[in-house]
Protein backbone atom coordinates (compact mmCIF):
# COMPACT_ATOMS: atom_id res chain seq x y z
CA UNK A 1 0.00 0.00 0.00
CA UNK A 2 1.75 3.51 -1.32
CA UNK A 3 0.03 6.39 0.71
CA UNK A 4 0.78 10.17 -0.41
CA UNK A 5 -0.43 12.35 2.64
CA UNK A 6 -0.61 16.02 3.13
CA UNK A 7 0.08 17.99 6.32
CA UNK A 8 -1.22 21.93 6.50
CA UNK A 9 -3.21 22.51 9.59
CA UNK A 10 -0.73 25.05 11.32
CA UNK A 11 1.52 27.37 10.23
CA UNK A 12 3.98 24.54 8.33
CA UNK A 13 3.39 22.30 5.39
CA UNK A 14 4.27 18.90 4.68
CA UNK A 15 3.71 15.70 2.06
CA UNK A 16 5.30 12.51 2.60
CA UNK A 17 4.96 9.20 0.93
CA UNK A 18 4.76 6.00 2.66
CA UNK A 19 4.97 2.30 0.96
CA UNK A 20 3.66 -0.54 3.52
CA UNK A 21 5.13 1.51 6.23
CA UNK A 22 8.23 2.51 5.31
CA UNK A 23 9.00 6.41 4.20
CA UNK A 24 10.10 6.51 0.91
CA UNK A 25 10.14 10.67 1.15
CA UNK A 26 9.20 13.46 2.67
CA UNK A 27 8.92 17.30 2.53
CA UNK A 28 8.74 19.75 4.55
CA UNK A 29 8.57 23.40 4.99
CA UNK A 30 8.14 26.52 7.73
CA UNK A 31 8.52 29.52 5.90
CA UNK A 32 5.63 31.53 6.35
CA UNK A 33 4.62 30.92 2.78
CA UNK A 34 1.33 30.43 2.40
CA UNK A 35 0.05 26.27 2.10
CA UNK A 36 -1.46 27.77 -1.58
CA UNK A 37 2.33 28.36 -2.78
CA UNK A 38 3.82 25.66 -1.05
CA UNK A 39 2.06 22.47 -1.45
CA UNK A 40 2.36 21.37 -4.96
CA UNK A 41 5.52 22.22 -5.78
CA UNK A 42 6.57 19.70 -2.07
CA UNK A 43 4.06 17.01 -4.07
CA UNK A 44 6.25 17.22 -6.81
CA UNK A 45 9.61 17.02 -5.32
CA UNK A 46 7.99 14.03 -3.01
CA UNK A 47 7.73 12.15 -5.70
CA UNK A 48 11.12 12.80 -8.07
CA UNK A 49 12.66 11.78 -4.99
CA UNK A 50 11.12 8.56 -4.05
CA UNK A 51 11.41 8.26 -8.12
CA UNK A 52 7.88 7.22 -8.85
CA UNK A 53 4.49 8.72 -10.44
CA UNK A 54 1.65 9.79 -8.85
CA UNK A 55 -0.35 7.28 -10.51
CA UNK A 56 1.37 4.61 -8.32
CA UNK A 57 0.03 5.87 -5.50
CA UNK A 58 -2.86 3.69 -4.21
CA UNK A 59 -4.12 6.07 -1.09
CA UNK A 60 -4.09 9.94 -0.43
CA UNK A 61 -4.30 11.20 3.21
CA UNK A 62 -4.21 14.35 5.16
CA UNK A 63 -4.88 15.57 8.58
CA UNK A 64 -8.45 16.91 7.78
CA UNK A 65 -7.81 19.01 11.11
CA UNK A 66 -8.42 20.79 13.81
CA UNK A 67 -6.43 23.33 12.97
CA UNK A 68 -6.03 26.46 10.96
CA UNK A 69 -9.43 27.29 9.13
CA UNK A 70 -7.83 28.45 5.86
CA UNK A 71 -4.84 25.48 5.91
CA UNK A 72 -6.74 22.92 6.26
CA UNK A 73 -9.30 23.99 3.33
CA UNK A 74 -6.07 24.26 0.81
CA UNK A 75 -4.76 21.13 2.19
CA UNK A 76 -8.25 18.94 1.48
CA UNK A 77 -8.66 20.91 -1.92
CA UNK A 78 -5.45 20.23 -3.35
CA UNK A 79 -5.70 16.79 -1.88
CA UNK A 80 -9.11 16.08 -3.73
CA UNK A 81 -7.84 17.27 -6.54
CA UNK A 82 -4.87 14.96 -6.91
CA UNK A 83 -6.55 12.13 -5.65
CA UNK A 84 -9.90 12.76 -8.11
CA UNK A 85 -7.62 13.20 -10.78
CA UNK A 86 -6.29 9.48 -10.30
CA UNK A 87 -9.59 8.13 -9.39
CA UNK A 88 -8.18 6.98 -6.38
CA UNK A 89 -9.20 6.30 -2.65
CA UNK A 90 -9.09 9.04 0.13
CA UNK A 91 -8.30 8.49 4.02
CA UNK A 92 -9.15 11.68 6.95
CA UNK A 93 -7.04 11.72 9.59
CA UNK A 94 -7.27 14.14 13.14
CA UNK A 95 -4.47 16.19 13.34
CA UNK A 96 -4.17 15.60 17.14
CA UNK A 97 -4.07 11.55 16.45
CA UNK A 98 -1.38 12.21 13.70
CA UNK A 99 0.79 13.95 16.12
CA UNK A 100 0.91 11.35 18.21
CA UNK A 101 2.78 9.10 15.88
CA UNK A 102 5.67 11.88 16.62
CA UNK A 103 7.40 9.86 19.73
CA UNK A 104 5.50 6.34 19.13
CA UNK A 105 7.91 3.69 20.63
CA UNK A 106 8.25 5.90 23.63
CA UNK A 107 6.53 4.84 26.65
CA UNK A 108 4.35 7.80 27.88
CA UNK A 109 1.44 10.10 27.46
CA UNK A 110 1.29 12.06 24.70
CA UNK A 111 -0.73 15.29 24.93
CA UNK A 112 -1.46 16.72 21.63
CA UNK A 113 -2.09 20.35 21.53
CA UNK A 114 -2.76 23.06 18.58
CA UNK A 115 -2.31 26.87 19.94
CA UNK A 116 -6.19 27.96 19.26
CA UNK A 117 -5.65 31.56 20.54
CA UNK A 118 -7.27 33.08 23.67
CA UNK A 119 -5.96 30.82 26.07
CA UNK A 120 -7.19 28.30 24.27
CA UNK A 121 -5.74 24.87 22.91
CA UNK A 122 -6.98 21.83 20.55
CA UNK A 123 -6.16 18.66 22.55
CA UNK A 124 -6.29 15.20 22.95
CA UNK A 125 -4.02 12.43 24.89
CA UNK A 126 -3.26 9.12 23.66
CA UNK A 127 -1.01 6.41 25.23
CA UNK A 128 2.36 5.79 22.99
CA UNK A 129 4.20 3.05 23.44
CA UNK A 130 4.40 0.09 20.57
CA UNK A 131 1.54 1.50 19.39
CA UNK A 132 -1.16 4.49 19.91
CA UNK A 133 -4.12 4.15 22.07
CA UNK A 134 -6.41 7.42 22.24
CA UNK A 135 -7.40 7.88 25.69
CA UNK A 136 -9.80 11.32 25.25
CA UNK A 137 -11.66 12.86 22.28
CA UNK A 138 -10.42 15.69 20.26
CA UNK A 139 -11.50 18.94 21.95
CA UNK A 140 -11.23 22.98 22.52
CA UNK A 141 -10.21 23.64 25.85
CA UNK A 142 -9.18 26.26 28.33
CA UNK A 143 -5.26 25.73 29.11
CA UNK A 144 -6.37 25.63 32.99
CA UNK A 145 -9.17 23.04 32.47
CA UNK A 146 -6.50 20.71 30.56
CA UNK A 147 -4.38 21.53 33.43
CA UNK A 148 -6.70 19.30 35.73
CA UNK A 149 -7.48 17.02 33.23
CA UNK A 150 -3.81 16.23 33.36
CA UNK A 151 -3.24 15.67 37.09
CA UNK A 152 -3.46 12.43 37.28
CA UNK A 153 -1.28 9.89 35.05
CA UNK A 154 1.55 7.85 35.95
CA UNK A 155 3.37 8.17 33.11
CA UNK A 156 5.51 10.88 31.85
CA UNK A 157 3.61 13.24 29.98
CA UNK A 158 4.78 14.88 26.37
CA UNK A 159 3.30 17.70 24.72
CA UNK A 160 3.95 17.67 20.88
CA UNK A 161 1.98 19.79 18.39
CA UNK A 162 2.81 23.69 17.60
CA UNK A 163 0.36 24.63 21.19
CA UNK A 164 3.62 22.51 23.37
CA UNK A 165 5.92 24.92 24.22
CA UNK A 166 2.83 27.17 25.61
CA UNK A 167 1.07 24.75 27.39
CA UNK A 168 4.81 23.09 28.59
CA UNK A 169 5.69 26.89 30.23
CA UNK A 170 2.22 27.38 31.47
CA UNK A 171 2.28 23.87 33.66
CA UNK A 172 5.69 23.01 34.19
CA UNK A 173 5.69 24.81 37.63
CA UNK A 174 2.69 22.86 38.77
CA UNK A 175 3.03 19.57 37.38
CA UNK A 176 6.78 18.21 36.82
CA UNK A 177 5.35 14.97 35.51
CA UNK A 178 5.45 17.05 32.07
CA UNK A 179 8.13 17.19 29.60
CA UNK A 180 8.33 19.25 26.00
CA UNK A 181 8.91 16.85 22.60
CA UNK A 182 12.32 18.12 21.13
CA UNK A 183 11.38 20.01 18.28
CA UNK A 184 12.07 17.86 15.45
CA UNK A 185 9.64 15.59 17.20
CA UNK A 186 7.44 18.46 18.47
CA UNK A 187 5.67 19.70 15.46
CA UNK A 188 2.75 18.25 12.40
CA UNK A 189 4.18 16.40 9.63
CA UNK A 190 2.97 14.58 7.34
CA UNK A 191 5.28 11.38 7.68
CA UNK A 192 3.10 10.92 10.99
CA UNK A 193 -0.13 11.43 8.82
CA UNK A 194 1.36 8.55 6.75
CA UNK A 195 1.51 6.41 9.92
CA UNK A 196 -1.50 7.31 11.67
CA UNK A 197 -3.21 6.42 8.01
CA UNK A 198 -1.58 2.88 7.53
CA UNK A 199 -2.47 1.86 11.25
CA UNK A 200 -6.37 3.19 10.82
CA UNK A 201 -6.80 1.67 7.55
CA UNK A 202 -6.41 -2.02 8.49
CA UNK A 203 -9.71 -1.06 10.62
CA UNK A 204 -11.36 1.65 9.03
CA UNK A 205 -12.55 2.13 5.21
CA UNK A 206 -11.73 4.21 2.96
CA UNK A 207 -13.70 7.22 0.86
CA UNK A 208 -13.94 8.77 -1.46
CA UNK A 209 -12.25 12.51 -2.22
CA UNK A 210 -15.74 14.41 -2.75
CA UNK A 211 -16.28 13.06 0.84
CA UNK A 212 -13.60 14.85 2.86
CA UNK A 213 -14.82 17.28 5.09
CA UNK A 214 -12.61 19.37 7.07
CA UNK A 215 -13.10 18.97 11.09
CA UNK A 216 -13.52 22.17 12.83
CA UNK A 217 -14.02 22.13 17.05
CA UNK A 218 -15.37 25.71 16.65
CA UNK A 219 -16.50 28.52 14.41
CA UNK A 220 -14.53 30.27 12.43
CA UNK A 221 -13.26 33.75 14.14
CA UNK A 222 -15.39 35.77 11.48
CA UNK A 223 -18.40 33.60 12.21
CA UNK A 224 -17.94 34.19 16.26
CA UNK A 225 -17.32 37.63 15.99
CA UNK A 226 -20.65 38.01 13.91
CA UNK A 227 -22.36 36.45 16.71
CA UNK A 228 -20.95 38.44 19.29
CA UNK A 229 -22.04 41.67 17.85
CA UNK A 230 -25.17 40.54 16.60
CA UNK A 231 -26.07 39.67 20.64
CA UNK A 232 -24.53 42.95 21.55
CA UNK A 233 -26.27 44.79 19.43
CA UNK A 234 -29.97 42.87 20.28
Amino acid sequence: MRIFSIECSAASASVAILDDGKLLSEAYTNTGLTHSQTLIPMAKNALDNASIDIDSIDLFSIAAGPGSFTGIRIGIAALKGLAMAQNKPCFPVSTLEAMAYNVLGRECIVCCVMDARCNQVYTATFKSGQKIERITQDEAVMIDELANKLKNYDLPIVFVGDGAELCYNKLKSTNDNVLLAPSNFRYQKASSVAACTFEKIKMEPTILAEEILPVYLRAPQAERELKKRMENSK
